[in-house]
Formats: structure tokens, sequence, C-alpha cells
């Protein structure tokens, strides 16, 4: 179906109230997730792939230059799309699916993992998340994840990275372990369930796989 302008896909056990997990993503249907998901885990659940979304805006949430010469810029939209996913989106999911889910939780990778640690502090609506090799290198992040209050306690969020990503020349991508490891430490400190997990590789490998281990782990 297509809402406010978005693709959205449905996999899982529908006229179940099983969990519902949110999951937004650049581009297609979410099926290499949701395959993955079915090898690592028999819980029931419902996975509602948000696609076609703007990246740099939709999942930013404040401005950010481009990370290197002739990318975009981030143009800090994230509020203005978390409005639509809560207040449009994840209600028409809900009606699709015909029953109301166990919890909503909402999972993301990289820009998309940022967004999904972000949206705790903006909306009571998700109660797990995810963020698989999630952006917290973003300016200023760990800060406000330091300064601002969940609307609501989650009580599970999953981090992970790849044991290569901050390798790089680029002064801010090569914080995001350092980073992650913060935002992981202060989630811990104040009693949520948590977990920061390292895989092998870079940024850009086995994404499906990572998204997928981080959910299984947010439905024990």
């Amino acid at each position: 179906m297509i809402v406010e302008g978005k693709h959205i896909y449905i996999h899982g056990d529908r006229e179940k109230s099983a969990p519902l997990i949110v999951m937004n993503t650049f581009q297609g249907d979410g099926s290499n997730v949701y395959s993955a998901l079915c090898t690592i885990t028999e819980k029931e659940l419902n996975l509602a792939v948000i696609s076609d979304i703007n990246w740099n805006d939709e999942m930013s949430p404040w401005e950010c230059a481009p990370l290197y010469k002739n990318d975009s810029p981030y143009t800090g939209g994230a509020d203005r799309y978390l409005e639509k996913l809560t207040g449009s989106i994840i209600p028409a999911i809900k009606d699709e699916l015909g029953a109301e889910p166990e919890y909503t939780a909402i999972a993301g990778y990289s820009l998309g993992g940022l967004f999904a640690i972000y949206s705790l502090y903006r909306t009571d609506v998700f109660s797990r998340a995810v963020s698989a090799s999630g952006s917290m290198w973003y300016p200023s992040f760990s800060e406000y994840v330091e300064k601002n209050d969940f609307c609501k306690m989650p009580s599970k969020v999953y981090f992970s990275l790849g044991d290569k990503e901050a390798r790089t020349r680029n002064a801010l991508l090569s914080t995001v372990e350092d980073k992650t490891g913060k935002v992981y430490d202060q989630y811990k400190n104040k009693g949520i369930e948590t977990t920061f997990e390292m895989n092998p590789g870079n940024h850009f490998k086995d994404a499906d796989l990572r998204l997928a281990k981080g959910i299984a782990w947010i439905l024990k």
C-alpha cells in the first residue's frame, strides 16, 4: 500500500496480535531482512517496511554538511517525517493488520538506525528500538542523548556496528564506534536492557543480516 507517498510492505503474521516492527529503508521491500529473520527466530511478528524514504532529509534530526565533496547535505527533516509516521503511516499499517500489536518497535540501518534512536525522544509510540550500524557519528547526537529524556523509557535497545566502520579518514565517521559506545553506556546505566554487538566488516557488509539480528534480539 501507499501512504504519505511511501510504499509500505508488510511481512508476517497478520491478524495476530504480534509485535509490530516498523523499519524505514531507502528502497526495497525488506523481504531479505524478513527472510533472514525467519532463520534466526521463530517468534511471531509483523514487519512493516516503509520504503522510498528521503534518506538525508527524513532520517536526519538536524542539518549537517555533506560528509564528502559532491555529496548531498543532511537537511534535518526527521521531526516532519516522524509526524507523518506516527500520525498516518502507522495507523494505516495497524488498520491493514486487523489486530492491535502486542507492542510497536522501530528498526533501521545507518541513518535509519540514528532515526530509530532519535524517535525515542520525540514520541512514545515505540517501546523497543534497533540501531544496526547506526549513524551515531552524527554531530552533537551523543550530547543530545545525554541531555534529553525519553518520551517513554524503552524496554530494549539494540546497537551494532561493523568492526571496520571506524577505520576511515573522515573525521566524523571515525568517531562512530566511540559515540555508539557512549550512547550504549548511557542506556545501560539507565537500566535499559541493551547490547552493543560488533560484526565483521565495514558499513556495507551484511546489512540485511545485521538488521535481522537486531530485530531478533529485541523480540526475545
